[in-house]
């Protein structure tokens, strides 16, 4: 097979080709992380795949990204991204935690139990649109529903134009309905909650039982995670999916953008309201809450907007200010080490 076809493979478009000059081109190696662990990257190449230590001085890097190698298996540098999915990290941690990079399409695979959320599915979309990739929900677990039209109905009230599929993860004729999606060379990521059957779905796609799965909790029909790590695998269509860790907690920063797609409705709304700065709250003349009153919109997806934007600012601010805090530290250590040097000189 030669080099372009085991590129195109591994997803490489014209879009990272155009990023290497003439002398790249003829002596560093492209490659595509599809494994990561905190000391190491797993780098598919033309040449097979190795191993890249990782250094303080590299950038951050994550499965799905484009570097560049030379012929000694170092790393030289990182291409730009396509796409970028990133949020900020669990729990107290002001830092942004990279999920995946060059995606080309994202299935949102939501399970047709009680564990259905539209809520949860409008942040995963705020996520996907931010990182310019396609969205199509996936709903699983077919079988354990006698209306999924009831399910899919509720998802296209969110936009008729969102591509929405219903399967069920263990039988392969109807996993079949993904096939538009699964293109040579189309990189997939799945995201959703633990327990969703993002796994189960997976195997089915691969012919194998290469993911672990467990059963979901019968009480409130909550998933256990079974996916540990990030991991890009070749599909038998050519295509390409990264199976993530189920995210129950998926905070949303700098992500405005990606909120204002999702909610798209309502901010073109918000522009005929009386007054430009309207809270869609107690403001006369208020044209989002008179579409909540007639029904056109619910007041579900009005309340879940306004939480998100919340959420979005204030963790964009915080996020904001502790750049600012390091970019400030890192000129103090560098100033100190710089009149230290002076000193030793005298």
């Amino acid at each position: 097979m030669e080099n372009n076809d085991i590129l195109g493979n591994l997803g490489w478009q014209a879009f990272f080709q155009q990023q290497l000059s003439l002398d790249e081109w003829e002596n560093a190696i492209p490659g595509r992380v599809i494994e990561q662990s905190r000391s190491e990257l797993h780098v598919a190449t033309t040449l097979g795949t190795v191993m890249v230590h990782v250094q303080p001085s590299m950038p951050t890097m994550v499965v799905g990204d484009w570097l560049l190698l030379n012929h000694e298996s170092r790393f030289l540098r990182l291409l730009e991204r396509k796409t970028c999915f990133s949020r900020k990290a669990a729990g107290t941690k002001l830092t942004t935690q990279l999920i995946s990079a060059n995606v080309d399409t994202a299935f949102i695979v939501s399970s047709m139990n009680n564990d259905f959320n539209l809520n949860r599915i409008e942040r995963f979309l705020a996520l996907v649109y931010e990182a310019g990739a396609e969205a199509v929900v996936v709903l699983s677990k077919a079988d354990q529903t006698n209306s999924p039209a009831d399910f899919i109905h509720r998802i296209q009230s969110l936009d008729s134009f969102l591509a929405v599929e219903s399967v069920n993860g263990l039988e392969k004729n109807s996993v079949d309905k993904l096939q538009p999606w699964l293109k040579k060379g189309n990189t997939i990521v799945m995201l959703g909650s633990s327990g969703v059957g993002k796994s189960t779905l997976t195997n089915t796609l691969l012919n194998e039982e290469l993911q672990t799965t467990s059963d979901i909790r019968e009480d409130d029909s909550k998933g256990r995670h079974t996916t540990t790590k990030r991991s890009l695998i070749s599909l038998p269509s050519g295509a390409l999916i990264l199976d993530t860790p189920g995210m129950r907690e998926i905070q949303l920063a700098d992500c405005k953008d990606g909120i204002s797609n999702t909610f798209s409705d309502i901010e073109q709304l918000a522009k005929t309201c009386k007054f430009s700065d309207c809270q869609h709250l107690r403001e006369p003349g208020c044209a989002v809450r008179e579409a909540v009153r007639l029904g056109e919109i619910e007041q579900r997806r009005l309340d879940n907007y306004q939480k998100l934007l919340r959420e979005e600012a204030f963790n964009s601010a915080s996020l904001s200010e502790k750049r600012a805090k390091d970019k400030a530290l890192g000129r103090f250590y560098k100033s100190v080490l710089n009149e230290s040097t002076k000193l030793k000189g005298r």
